[in-house]
């Protein structure tokens, strides 16, 4: 059994599952003059414009079978992705931008989006596509700042350990489209967001930062996660005055559930990790494993949870009443602070340290990849590792240990063999680990 290939494929089944055309295929209809979306029942003939808008890596394929329903319907529309991630729209324009780090692109893009949103009245409907990435691409930032101010406050969150809940704490509160913003310029037009999900529990207001999500959190937070993690003094300091402020009541607050500006807005999670998850294990049952789907909400230090996952591995396999080979999936997102120059990506990194934690333990193969395709700043989803990993290391004389230091697993599985390359994927919904035990 080639585990590290039957581990890819599982991967692969998975990413294929929250493809953005099968979900909103799976949530869109258009019948006798009534658009469907999941649920709700709107009569075409009562609308006088459908605008189409959204941020994310997902959101230009999700556009792009919107078209495909919808067609002439669209009356004008504007969606911001990753670069790389567009496609050809014929209603919708497309802009692509800078992630994991925002750009003046993305910036651009946001002003074009808000100005769609601005416009629309009573009996318009905006259709809005959020997927994972859509926080960083909506790239707007306070009056009298600069979009280095935000280049620099982004890479700063990305670095510090912090989880993605903190980070988009933050954003929402240095922003005037996140935590509910755009759902109040664009009220009273009705607003149907569908989303992918790519955040742990589903939470729909840290999805992208929800921009049409009631928010729960506070300028006072976003500070004091600044100060959980020492960043008041490396911060740009006029946002660090800017949040300041808002805790002063200077700046109004995002708005809260029961807010006016919700009350025509529906948010509809139509992807997530345990779709993904379970798209997994029916795959995994074809390759004859006995399959377990352990957590859609996998979060933590990325190397305790290596070392999480290969106890548990060790565990199950000296388990003499489970049937083997067996295979463990589970999903979610790990936290890693960079502290080295090397490059890599969380993924990378947690199967760097899994490949050290098995050198002498045969029979147990890990994967762990994103499946947006893009690990961290690198072309690599991720990585499989196993016993051999750390053999074939020393026979090219690669150290593990000082890869790890340095955070440059990218680089190590570049020489050493064990990527996971996707290509982007245009699609998001965290990450998927693969374990297979013989």
């Amino acid at each position: 059994m080639d585990a590290k290939l039957i581990a890819e494929q599982i991967f692969f089944a998975g990413i294929e599952s929250v493809m953005p055309y099968k979900m909103i295929r799976n949530n869109m209809l258009v019948q006798d003059q009534v658009l469907s979306i999941a649920d709700i029942q709107i009569e075409l003939a009562k609308l006088n414009n459908i605008y189409v808008i959204g941020a994310g890596k997902a959101s230009a394929s999700m556009a792009k079978e919107v078209e495909n329903i919808l067609g002439s319907r669209i009356t004008t529309g504007h969606i911001v992705v990753k670069y790389g991630h567009g496609c050809e729209l014929q209603y919708i324009d497309v802009s692509e931008a800078g992630h994991p780090v925002p750009d003046e692109n993305g910036y651009l893009a946001t002003q074009k989006i808000l100005q769609i949103a601005d416009q629309a009245m009573a009996n318009d409907l905006i259709i809005c596509l959020i997927s994972g990435g859509g926080s960083a691409l909506l790239a707007d930032y306070p009056e009298g700042n600069s979009i280095n101010d935000v280049i620099l406050t982004n890479q700063l969150l990305l670095k510090s350990g912090a989880d993605i809940k903190e980070i988009n704490t933050i954003r929402k509160h240095l922003s005037k489209v996140k935590g509910g913003q755009l759902a109040r310029i664009a009220s009273p037009a009705q607003i149907v967001s569908l989303i992918l999900s790519d955040v742990i529990g589903d939470s729909l207001d840290a999805i992208a930062s929800g921009p049409t999500v009631p928010d729960t959190t506070t300028f006072a937070d976003a500070l004091s996660i600044l100060e959980k993690y020492n960043l008041p003094e490396e911060m740009p300091e006029v946002f660090v005055q800017y949040l300041e402020k808002g805790k002063e009541g200077i700046h109004p607050e995002t708005p809260r559930a029961g807010d006016p500006v919700f009350k025509r807005t529906e948010n509809i999670i139509i992807g997530s990790n345990a779709i993904a998850l379970e798209a997994c294990r029916k795959k995994a049952i074809e390759f004859g494993l006995n399959s377990f789907v352990i957590t859609s909400q996998l979060e933590g230090d990325t190397v305790e949870v290596a070392e999480r996952l290969v106890k548990t591995a060790v565990t199950f396999q000296k388990d003499v009443i489970l049937n083997k080979p067996c295979c463990l999936l589970l999903g979610g997102e790990t936290t890693i602070k960079v502290s080295g120059t090397g490059t890599g990506g969380r993924n990378q990194h947690l199967a760097l340290y899994a490949a050290l934690l098995l050198k002498d333990k045969k029979g147990i193969t890990l994967l762990s990849a994103g499946t947006d395709g893009n690990d961290g700043p690198t072309s690599a989803a991720g990585a499989v590792v196993d016993t051999q990993t750390f053999e074939n290391a020393s026979l090219k004389k690669l150290d593990i240990k000082k890869y790890l230091q340095n955070f440059d697993s990218f680089h190590f599985f570049e020489k050493a063999g064990g990527h996971i390359i996707t290509g982007p994927t245009m699609t998001n919904v965290m990450d998927l680990m693969v374990i297979i035990i013989e």
